[in-house]
């Protein structure tokens, strides 16, 4: 009977949610307890002949998930009931099993290799989605539409230029992830309390080996356990992405409101439906499910920093919370990445209702357009403002256009005449750097 909505197969990607499900986690402790062996035989610490037959072994069809359960039923150890299951099936090859290691070793380690395997996942995801957003913009880099500020009207943009911006945001994303890769892909061998005083003199050559071999750093030190700090760190990235892909589906849900009907998620018109009693609903569902996902990985964050802080050498206390949040913060990651680029392939685009909407304020609009033409002929900057904001607000109490405000003004029209007039209300004059900005950005990034 499956409780949480990941495991109903409610949210997730099922490539990512099969690297942390139980037979996975078996196999990659096993994998670590493999590597061990084999290294441990190259430094010539137990019989190459052993090792092999350990190696040959450790995979979850000889070693089954059961079995492991009904060891740890008995030992209360997760550990020890995989090295117990190893030993059954490596005869007397079984005495250089998990040698002079420690559970964190093969846990730590374990949980390094299914790190490894769903950030790559979710890296390759972001740099698709920086494709479509690259695409997007480029396709709208003269898509006029208005740029909001507080939620009002402030100075014309265009949507390639939206979209640039959150191609930058997932470019920084993706550094950060990559970034800390370097911190978080670390494994060891370090046995009780870091010393790896059971490994013996050979314990560094060993560790090396190992890592070497499941393609993981080695941790520059530890003590029983890989310190916290850097899953911390990864939860933080993870969740700072979660932030951006819900700062886009907040966008696009605002802009799908029918009085402003810029942008909408799509829709399977045949089939979808918008509400149980409401025919007529269209609904932002997938946007606003981003939403809420990121609300659940930004609470992760907090439970990972506690997971920081453990007594002395080691203590168990950040194991349960990370068996939660790890899975959960990878898995939901990635799902919204995918669900984000789903919704920016498809992505309705009312181009007629940006028109409207930056025509909505009848060229007011532009007033700043307005006051940087007077200051350039010689207005003082205070008065030009002054002037133009009495004249906007006049235009738009009255409801009437801003230009035949500005025409009947005697101080903007000793210094304008009708064509710098309109020259200065056209939104198209008014980008600035637009597209240098927008194609600066997009070069920034190799996808």
């Amino acid at each position: 009977m499956s409780v949480l909505p990941i495991d109903s197969g409610r949210y997730g990607n099922e490539d990512v949610k099969k690297i942390f499900t139980e037979d996975i986690r078996l196999q990659k402790m096993l994998d670590v307890e493999a590597a061990l062996a084999w290294a441990q035989a190259q430094v010539g610490d137990i019989p190459e002949d052993d090792a092999s037959f350990i190696i040959a072994n450790a995979n979850a069809e000889k070693v089954s998930l059961k079995r492991v359960k009904e060891i740890e039923k008995r030992t209360k150890h997760e550990t020890v009931a995989v090295v117990e299951g190893l030993i059954e099936v490596c005869g007397s090859s079984g005495a250089y099993v998990h040698l002079g290691t420690t559970s964190s070793d093969i846990l730590d380690t374990a949980l390094a290799l299914q790190l490894k395997e769903a950030l790559h996942k979710i890296e390759e995801r972001l740099r698709d989605l920086m494709r479509t957003l690259k695409n997007l913009a480029d396709k709208n880099a003269k898509t006029l539409m208005v740029g909001r500020t507080h939620g009002q009207h402030a100075l014309p943009i265009t949507l390639g230029f939206k979209f640039a911006n959150w191609f930058s945001e997932i470019g920084r994303q993706l550094s950060r992830l990559e970034e800390c890769l370097n911190r978080i892909l670390v494994g060891k061998m370090s046995g009780a309390v870091g010393t790896q005083a059971g490994l013996g003199p050979k314990a560094l050559e060993i560790q090396e080996l190992v890592m070497k071999r499941l393609g993981l750093k080695s941790a520059e030190i530890s003590t029983q356990i890989v310190s916290r700090d850097r899953h911390a760190e990864l939860i933080s990235v993870l969740a700072n992405t979660a932030s951006s892909l819900d700062k886009f589906a907040t966008e696009i849900r605002e802009l799908q409101r029918p009085e402003i009907n810029e942008l909408a998620e799509p829709l399977v018109e045949e089939t979808q439906i918008g509400s149980s009693t409401m025919a007529h609903k269209k609904n932002p569902v997938i946007c606003e499910r981003i939403s809420g996902l990121a609300r659940i990985v930004r609470s992760l964050v907090h439970p990972a920093f506690e997971n920081a802080v453990t007594w002395h050498e080691r203590d168990l206390s950040h194991s349960s919370a990370e068996r939660f949040i790890v899975p959960e913060a990878c898995i939901l990651v990635d799902y919204m990445v995918a669900l984000m680029s789903n919704v920016l392939q498809g992505l309705i685009i009312n181009k007629a209702n940006m028109k409207r909407n930056l025509e909505l304020s009848q060229g007011r609009v532009l007033a700043e357009s307005i006051m940087m033409r007077l200051i350039k002929k010689g207005m003082n900057r205070k008065e030009a403002y002054d002037l133009t904001r009495r004249i906007s607000r006049r235009s738009e109490k009255e409801m009437a256009p801003f230009k035949d405000y500005l025409m009947r003004d005697v101080k903007v029209h000793s210094l304008l005449n009708e064509e710098e007039i309109d020259e200065a209300l056209n939104p198209e004059n008014y980008l600035g750097n637009t597209p240098v900005l927008i194609t600066r950005i997009l070069k920034e990034y190799e996808l």
